[in-house]
């Protein structure tokens, strides 16, 4: 056969597969709720701004309504839009929402033996076992909140050493609270300057922003295809085995001195419940499965709490009457002691400003996509076991029927009409149902402690005027980058030296 003829059949069978596949995709549209019209090999792609894929699907929200169907490709996809729409589904039917879908930017390099992009009862097990030994580390000799109180007095040090110079706040607050999660998973603190602490920052920084990008996005639509195309997203992966081999590290290092009776962090917690498990011939408990959870704890507790601060600054330099309203809580509540969590209790302006920077800031839009365990019926439609759904966080956030005037900052969302703290389940900024952020209690006191304390001791000022600074995320897809901006930490007079 010659190369005209070979090319030709070539092009004819490509051409039949590739309406096969667009007659099936058709077909199964018809059954699933309604969306734009899917076209061959992009799907609904045309109808996503990749720059702004949250403001894309918000648009599509009020055309289509609360559940709409995209294609990634040739994937279908359930949007879930709204409180009612997440609560009947993650909440209401939580164990049959609780699947991970497959997520090729994080599920390519963990294949799954992590709580992130897990499923089953190896994600049933390993995220049962890091929860409980996050809390028992709470309630240990030297508690979370101590090692909060700790990273957040070597943040003080290294700003007042700025003597109120401007800087951007970005990386020393992702430091700061990173080294918190790394204090529980290494059993140490890193110094800011370290190197390896210093490419640890980087590697997460790097890869939440490639994910909140064109790049990431195109990435998990065609991740087979976008293996062979170079790109930021080729970094991904890189970043991912920098990580990984420095915890190995660690690791190494624990296994020399470990002392079953005295576990010093997650790493040696993980060590000895995996000489238990070997008795049992146990799959969840390994030496991958140890580098995976402890990398997904670290990503996870670095990145949503650190820019959550980075937009808690910004934003009271965007309202300094807000920012008035929080200094004064903390002068009549704490005054010049060390602030403690259960200071929230009386102090319910600090606790609605910070749950409406969580609110408004919205630094998880997207729910990481959901598969469903079991065939299930939401509303008029029945959904098949492995469907995916993509829980459109800002949807509830900036629902009105939920808050008011939710365009606009206001911490009285959180307040009743007599000044007292005021709770709202569509605040729903760590997900929700099965697969909520499994260190939940830590980051919020984290958010807690840090803002008290920073302000406590200092006074936040902008060489722009309130106005003129932008609050618009860099990058918007898996998070709400926070935008660069530079702020003063002026020693507030009275503050502990």
């Amino acid at each position: 056969m010659d190369f005209y003829s070979l090319s030709t059949v070539l092009l004819v069978i490509l051409i039949t597969c590739l309406l096969a596949k667009y007659t099936r995709m058709k077909l199964e549209k018809a059954k699933l709720p309604p969306g734009p019209t899917p076209l061959p090999i992009i799907g609904t792609l045309y109808k996503i701004n990749l720059n702004n894929v949250v403001h894309s699907l918000m648009e599509l929200h009020k055309t289509y309504g609360d559940i709409f169907t995209i294609y990634e490709g040739h994937r279908p996809c359930v949007v879930l839009c709204g409180y009612k729409t997440i609560k009947e589904t993650l909440i209401d039917k939580a164990e049959e929402f609780s699947g991970r879908a497959y997520y090729a930017g994080y599920h390519d390099y963990t294949k799954g033996d992590e709580i992130i992009c897990g499923n089953g009862e190896k994600w049933k097990e390993l995220r049962r076992f890091s929860q409980m030994t996050l809390a028992n580390f709470g309630m240990g000799k030297r508690s979370i909140e101590e090692r909060i109180k700790e990273e957040a007095g070597y943040l003080i040090e290294l700003l007042r050493n700025k003597k109120g110079s401007p800087i951007d706040p970005k990386h020393q607050l992702h430091c700061s609270v990173s080294n918190v999660i790394c204090s529980v998973m290494f059993g140490k603190r890193f110094e800011y300057q370290d190197e390896e602490f210093q490419n640890l920052i980087h590697c997460l920084q790097e890869s939440f922003k490639t994910m909140s990008s064109a790049w990431g996005i195109i990435y998990n639509t065609y991740p087979g295809f976008m293996k062979y195309i170079p790109g930021p997203h080729k970094k991904l992966m890189k970043n991912y085995t920098l990580i990984t081999d420095l915890i190995q590290k660690r690791v190494e290092n624990n296994i020399k001195s470990l002392d079953s009776n005295n576990p010093r962090d997650f790493i040696d917690c993980f060590l000895i419940k995996i000489e238990k498990e070997e008795k049992k011939n146990s799959i969840y408990y390994n030496h991958t499965t140890l580098l995976m959870n402890t990398m997904s704890l670290i990503i996870a507790g670095t990145e949503t709490v650190g820019n959550t601060l980075c937009y808690v600054f910004l934003l009271l330099l965007k309202h300094p009457n807000v920012a008035e309203k929080v200094y004064q809580e903390i002068d009549n509540v704490i005054g010049c002691r060390t602030p403690n969590y259960e200071d929230r209790l009386k102090m319910p302006y600090t606790e609605a400003f910070i749950h409406e920077v969580q609110r408004f800031a919205d630094v998880a839009p997207l729910a990481l996509p959901h598969e469903l365990t079991k065939d299930t019926q939401i509303r008029n439609y029945k959904f098949r076991e492995g469907t995916v759904f993509i829980p459109l966080l800002t949807s509830v956030h900036y629902e009105e029927t939920q808050f008011n005037n939710p365009k606009h900052f206001n911490p009285n969302n959180f307040l009743d009409e007599n000044g007292k703290f005021k709770k709202n389940n569509a605040l729903i900024s760590f997900s929700a149902g099965k697969r909520i952020c499994p260190g939940i209690s830590l980051a919020v006191m984290e958010i807690f402690l840090y803002v008290t304390t920073m302000l406590q001791n200092f006074t936040i000022k902008s060489h722009v005027s309130p106005e003129h600074i932008s609050i618009a995320p860099v990058g918007v897809g898996l998070a709400h980058i926070p935008p660069n901006y530079e702020i003063c930490f002026l020693p507030r007079s009275g503050s502990k030296e």
